[in-house]
């Protein structure tokens, strides 16, 4: 795998033949990291979409020592199968990754309406990118989020969709107040224009948070966030993130993050820390009743003790708590 251009930190290693990149309305972004097999799958689901928008594909490789995920995907851009740009982002971290993807975008594609985001462990549905764009034209919405259904290997384990960690934070199609993850996200150029960069804070890459305070600092400008129930993908849950520790650390981690993403949105006096902390205390004060509801509700320990876990998480960050659970992101 041969580089043909090359800029301080990114790299495009692949372009498709015959890319018609001045009439590229819409572009898929997708990091991928030492997942080969998985980045292949989630990309030949994106190349089978059934829309007339023209669109391309830009996977970001952040592994650039081993890079087997651009190794298994650059077949598909050199012979035209995908249409688009392979590239390594060198510079580690998940924020690095989308930052790379979407700053290649812009420069790429002059005609660029709308970037797409999947991740590497997802599958996209055939009518998964038209779905999320005409939802944005129909709920006249800057940014639009959509499903990330939990797909469990083991039988018995469906249950565990139901749990806050991997349950989508909204059921019905239309403008929503926030939104989390930038795993199944749509961003209209218009937002990335006016937003300043990097567009993820870099000091979210190994923690994760970094999409979900590009969203709450997007909203603050004033841009409409919608949700897509239509548009689902389908995202692989391995085994080990089942095991009481790794859901008590995603909840710790859920809770820290949003003390951090509450801290920049409200800002940095005194009292505004004051209202964060009281927040986060009133929080712990009423984790019991509502881990007792949510008990009662799903009859899972687990979902009982996720409210405990994200205003102890909340607190925690005050002090300076903060799990880097993407520093080894192969074993997360």
């Amino acid at each position: 795998m041969q580089p043909n251009s090359s800029a301080s930190n990114v790299t495009v290693v692949a372009r498709s033949p015959g890319l018609r990149s001045g009439e590229v309305e819409v572009v898929v972004t997708l990091p991928t990291y030492k997942r080969p097999e998985q980045v292949l799958a989630t990309l030949q689901s994106v190349i089978g979409q059934r829309t007339t928008r023209l669109f391309a594909v830009i996977v970001m490789e952040n592994d650039a020592e081993w890079h087997a995920g651009a190794d298994a995907v650059a077949p598909l851009f050199e012979n035209g199968t995908a249409p688009g740009l392979l590239v390594i982002a060198h510079d580690r971290g998940n924020c690095c990754a989308y930052n790379a993807g979407w700053t290649t975008a812009l420069a790429e594609f002059p005609g660029l309406r709308s970037i797409l985001v999947i991740d590497d462990d997802e599958i996209a549905g055939p009518d998964w990118l038209e779905t999320m764009c005409r939802s944005a034209e129909t709920l006249a919405a800057d940014i639009v989020g959509g499903p990330q259904v939990p797909v469990f290997h083991e039988p018995g384990h469906e249950h565990w969709a139901e749990h806050p960690v991997f349950a989508p934070p909204y059921r019905e199609t239309g403008v929503v107040p926030a939104l989390y993850s930038s795993g199944n996200l749509l961003v209209a150029r218009r937002v990335l224009d006016a937003m300043p960069r990097p567009f993820l804070d870099l000091s979210f890459n190994f923690t994760g948070g970094g999409d979900s305070d590009f969203l709450s600092r997007a909203a603050m400008r004033g841009f409409t966030l919608g949700w897509c129930a239509q548009a689902p993908v389908r995202e692989t849950v391995p085994a080990r993130r089942l095991e009481p520790d790794w859901i008590r650390s995603r909840s710790l981690r859920e809770g820290a993050l949003s003390t951090r993403v509450e801290k920049r949105r409200r800002g940095s006096s005194f009292a505004a820390r004051m209202r964060v902390a009281a927040k986060s205390l009133a929080l712990l004060a009423a984790s019991p009743v509502r881990g007792t509801i949510r008990f009662a509700r799903t009859g899972s320990v687990a979902n009982g003790l996720y409210p405990f876990y994200v205003a102890v998480g909340r607190l925690l960050a005050e002090f300076g708590y903060v799990n880097e659970q993407y520093r080894q992101a192969e074993k997360n």
